[in-house]
């Protein structure tokens, strides 16, 4: 017989309610309203997203990554287990409650990434940090990694629109990685993407019967 789901915590949020939900003792999920946004057991394309971010940055004793959002924090895990020590990770998320998961129940899940010493969290839009390292008022990321709900927006998106794309490129040293998560492949971003002077590779990753889409970005 199927376990069911017992509601941890909502959270009302100006996007819709959030919910944590667990089944047993390591199966996790979390809602927006009724949708379903992420779960412990198919997590491949987060982690395939940290995995070439950081593949990019091999040759750097200490990188400079910004990371948003956290989510369950297995992106986070997956970047951290692949950087030097030397390493700085800012991490970007809008929700305090999904801060808290993933410092409670789900903190074993994601390895207590957030008690990592090259971490430093912001509770933030992501454009906000984008913006600051555009502007010259923080250092620039040798690396910006989104795994933001559903992936890349329109045109007139804040982050994934052309105006976007090049605060990211300003945001970022040269040469520089933008690595992103998509829902699914996205023939307008990567146009975008390109016109912004980024060389565009995408792979496709299948985790649970689930396929998703990771772009890694590298400047020219």
């Amino acid at each position: 017989m199927t376990r069911a789901w017992t509601t941890l915590e909502r959270v009302a949020t100006p996007h819709g309610e959030l919910s944590l939900r667990r089944r047993g003792d390591h199966d996790f999920l979390i809602a927006q309203d009724r949708r379903v946004i992420m779960t412990s057991a198919a997590h491949r394309s987060e982690s395939l997203l940290a995995e070439q971010a950081c593949a990019a940055l091999a040759p750097l004793r200490r990188p400079r990554l910004l990371i948003a959002g956290l989510g369950m924090g297995f992106t986070l895990r997956a970047a951290l287990d692949r950087l030097p020590a030397g390493a700085r990770v800012e991490v970007a998320e809008l929700e305090p409650a999904v801060v808290a998961w993933c410092r409670g129940p789900l903190a074993d899940a994601c390895g207590r990434a957030l008690d990592d010493r090259r971490v430093r969290l912001r509770i933030e839009d992501v454009a906000a940090a984008i913006a600051r390292a555009a502007a010259g008022r923080a250092p620039r990321y040798d690396a910006v990694v989104l795994d933001l709900f559903e992936g890349p927006g329109g045109d007139a998106d804040p982050v994934f629109g052309r105006e976007g794309l090049a605060r990211i490129r300003a945001a970022t040293a040269s040469p520089g990685v933008l690595a992103v998560w998509s829902e699914r492949d996205d023939a307008r971003f990567e146009k975008r993407l390109r016109g912004a002077g980024y060389r565009v590779a995408r792979t496709r990753a299948r985790a649970a019967g689930l396929h998703h889409t990771v772009y890694l970005a590298r400047t020219c």
